[in-house]
């Protein structure tokens, strides 16, 4: 399936999505390459415009913090997969880390695409909001993807959003390092 139909369906009808995501059988490389790469890029390249454009940072400086953002995303993507294969075995499911991936990579479609907003700073409130409704992508995927019972998927998730403020906190801090402080990170 092709990125934009996927991203789409996952976005309009995450429900009916996941099944089909289900049952495909995709490398850990494919599945970067053709939906992980392009979506993840987008709010890092939309803070670089956005970042130009409104405020005094010379695009030296903003094109450095988009490349360690899309880069130290692309890792916390690969991180947070393997957090959520492990978690797995913890809520009755197996440990897959392909499913893994799947979960997040898909269910991070809203707020990567959200992040588009990032290029007029002051709309940043809708790429939030885009990353909240996130939530719900992944909490209708895990059943499907994670084959966690319906009646853990609540702790499940509550664990993985856990786990994922950690992870993207160190992100931060790390490209903080890289970058020399200032604009915040949009990875993921």
């Amino acid at each position: 399936m092709d990125l934009v139909t996927r991203a789409k369906n996952m976005i309009l009808t995450p429900a009916a999505e996941w099944p089909v995501v289900a049952s495909e059988s995709t490398s850990v490389a494919a599945l970067y390459q053709s939906y992980i790469m392009p979506l993840s890029a987008i709010p890092p390249v939309a803070t670089l415009i956005g970042t130009i454009a409104f405020y005094h940072i010379g695009f030296g400086t903003a094109l450095l913090l988009a490349i360690v953002s899309y880069i130290l995303g692309l890792i916390g993507v690969y991180v947070v997969a393997w957090i959520a294969a492990r978690l797995a075995s913890t809520f009755g499911a197996a440990d897959h880390f392909d499913s893994g991936l799947k979960l997040v990579a898909y269910g991070s479609t809203a707020a990567w695409v959200g992040g588009i907003f990032h290029i007029i700073p002051r709309l940043g409130i809708l790429s939030l909001l885009a990353a909240i409704y996130g939530i719900y992508l992944f909490y209708t995927g895990v059943t499907p993807i994670m084959n966690v019972a319906a009646d853990r998927v609540v702790g499940y998730l509550v664990a993985l959003i856990i786990a994922v403020i950690v992870v993207f906190i160190v992100i931060a801090a790390i490209a903080g390092i890289i970058v020399g402080g200032g604009i915040g990170l949009t990875a993921m």
